[in-house]
């Protein structure tokens, strides 16, 4: 095994002890930030300011503004968010549908996670950190329709992974395509459609 030291791409590094307090804090500026200005409007000095690392530090370890963004969906991901489990699959996908609507439902609460959407369209490097941020997210969500399986409210061999990206898909669309409202109503109906397409195997690989 080499012993030779690589160093590290900026914004990739994930520091422990005190540094964690400095990650988080940065975190917290990158957030900020792209509420108020998006991502054109995100820069390391205001990241700076407003988070009280000196600029330095700041280029020193992200680098970039891209490397910012892609380490606060980075952090994002090292969350203890774990699925509903209420015992019953349409309940599950209800609650998570709302979770949605909670996050995308309101301007003021859709800022941020708007603006990282956003970012991915104008940085490769953020779009990559997106799409693992929601493929890890989604994966933790898989449980929900195993338990399904499990207690035999859903086939076996349903396609986890199809189900947790259908309940979220028609209010993703509304939020950031269309850009019509979303409410609990919505992510209710939308649960009950895709709990009904589970019972009926629509999730089951295609048969050839």
């Amino acid at each position: 095994m080499s012993t030779e030291s690589t160093a590290p791409t900026p914004g990739t590094v994930r520091p422990g002890g005190r540094t964690a307090r400095t990650r988080s804090a940065v975190r917290d500026a990158v957030l900020t930030g792209l509420a108020e200005h998006g991502y054109p409007g995100l820069t390391v000095e205001y990241v700076a300011e407003r988070s009280g690392i000196h600029k330095t530090t700041v280029y020193r370890r992200w680098g970039s503004v891209e490397g910012l963004v892609a380490d606060a969906l980075d952090l994002a991901g090292e969350d203890a968010w774990t699925p509903p489990d209420t015992g019953n699959l349409e309940d599950d996908l209800r609650a998570l549908a709302r979770e949605v609507t909670e996050t995308f439902g309101s301007v003021p609460a859709a800022a941020a996670p708007t603006a990282f959407i956003a970012a991915a369209f104008q940085s490769e490097r953020a779009a990559q950190a997106l799409r693992d941020f929601y493929t890890e997210r989604f994966a933790r969500c898989e449980s929900v329709v195993r338990r399904a399986v499990d207690r035999g409210e859903a086939p076996s061999g349903t396609d986890a992974a199809a189900v947790v990206r259908a309940v979220s898909a028609p209010l993703f669309f509304r939020a950031l395509i269309t850009r019509e409202p979303i409410d609990t109503p919505l992510a209710d109906q939308t649960a009950a459609a895709v709990a009904a397409a589970v019972r009926a195997g629509a999730y089951l690989p295609a048969r050839r």
